[in-house]
């Protein structure tokens, strides 16, 4: 039977549409108990029976409307979830989450699909709404399963290998108003993201260590950089000239915080005059991680520079410098050196031997 004790209340244990349930009986009589689980089978057997959860009644819409006040807000990356989440809501309006099933959110897949959206872009509105479902399990309890889970999706091919050379560097910096030379410079000298850049405030740049520090990261966490010279001059002339109408160290001519379409529109311009295809900003990151690898710096150290929680990212970069793996097969010529040398002495030593034994006999 399917009874238990927790202290001195008993307890049932069901499975129910292949979910394990284990719910309070909320009483200390085991006849009692005996008779309210035999019920709930009965109910079960006749499709009667099915459990209430709180968020029952609650649509699509409102969990990713609390999922955004409470968690949206922090994340550097706000603008671009705000959209994602716009995309994910204009297809699962007015579905109640207990409707919301693989079979559905498989339709919203082959839809954008349809649709050309990439594969990328799928992949991170699986990743928002995916994240909200297990918000609404673990903390509000409003469901008990999370139906993305259940859907399978081909994941993206992010690898991209393209950095900027020194000699685009040289022409994008050329074709650039001043504003806009000093976010390249910086985001080629500090492999920062852009909203991590813009998002930049004075409070955050130590002109006394050469570092600055990023308060809101892609991960939420708080990361410091150290400057080269290249920034820690062009942040010092800055300081110099700061605005008291601001915090932020990059912002408009009337001191308002830059946003993406600012920064494309700009970034589009200046690749046109500069003659340079194939570019995005986010490859200014790609640049300066590249060029560390490629002067010989070690990986942990471009992960650290770069925020990356695990050394997977990073090691995209490790082709970039073949050199570093030489000393790892320069060890066969030592092995192989050192094998003919102990044959070497092995035959002396024989050689030797018998030279005394015949000088014995």
């Amino acid at each position: 039977m399917g009874l238990y004790k927790r202290g001195h209340v008993w307890w049932m244990r069901f499975t129910y549409r292949g979910q394990r349930i284990r719910k309070s009986a909320e009483t200390t009589d085991k006849k009692l108990a005996e008779r309210i689980y035999h019920k709930i089978l009965g109910e079960i057997a006749e499709g009667k029976w099915f459990e209430r959860l709180p968020g029952e009644d609650k649509t699509f819409r409102e969990m990713m409307e609390r999922f955004e006040s409470e968690y949206f807000s922090n994340l550097a990356s706000f603008r671009a979830c705000k959209s994602y989440v716009k995309g994910l809501v204009a297809f699962f309006e007015g579905y109640t989450l207990s409707e919301i099933t693989p079979s559905l959110i498989n339709e919203f897949k082959i839809k954008r699909k349809a649709e050309g959206v990439k594969p990328a872009t799928i992949h991170r509105q699986f990743d928002i709404m995916k994240r909200a479902f297990n918000i609404a399990i673990r903390e509000w309890e409003w469901c008990k399963t999370n139906p993305v889970t259940r859907v399978s999706l081909e994941r993206p091919n992010n690898k991209r290998d393209r950095w900027l050379t020194l000699e685009e560097e040289n022409r994008l910096l050329q074709t650039c108003p001043q504003w806009f030379k000093e976010i390249i410079i910086f985001a080629l000298n500090t492999g920062v993201r852009l909203g991590e850049g813009l998002s930049l405030t004075w409070k955050g740049v130590d002109l006394f260590r050469k570092t600055v520090t990023i308060f809101k990261s892609k991960n939420n966490e708080r990361r410091t950089i150290p400057l080269n010279e290249t920034v820690f001059e062009m942040l010092k002339a800055k300081s110099k000239v700061r605005s008291i109408r601001t915090d932020l160290v990059f912002h408009s001519k009337v001191h308002t915080p830059l946003t993406n379409r600012n920064i494309e529109r700009a970034f589009h311009a200046a690749l046109r005059k500069a003659n340079i295809e194939d570019f995005r900003f986010h490859d200014l990151r790609h640049t300066f991680a590249t060029r560390l690898v490629q002067s010989g710096v070690d990986l942990y150290k471009v992960q650290i520079l770069l925020g990356h929680k695990t050394s997977i990212m990073t090691q995209r970069y490790a082709h970039h410098y073949p050199e570093s793996l030489r000393d790892g097969v320069a060890v066969l010529d030592k092995i192989g050196t050192n094998l003919a040398h102990l044959e070497g002495k092995e035959k002396s030593h024989r050689d030797n031997s018998l030279k005394s034994l015949n000088k014995g006999g």
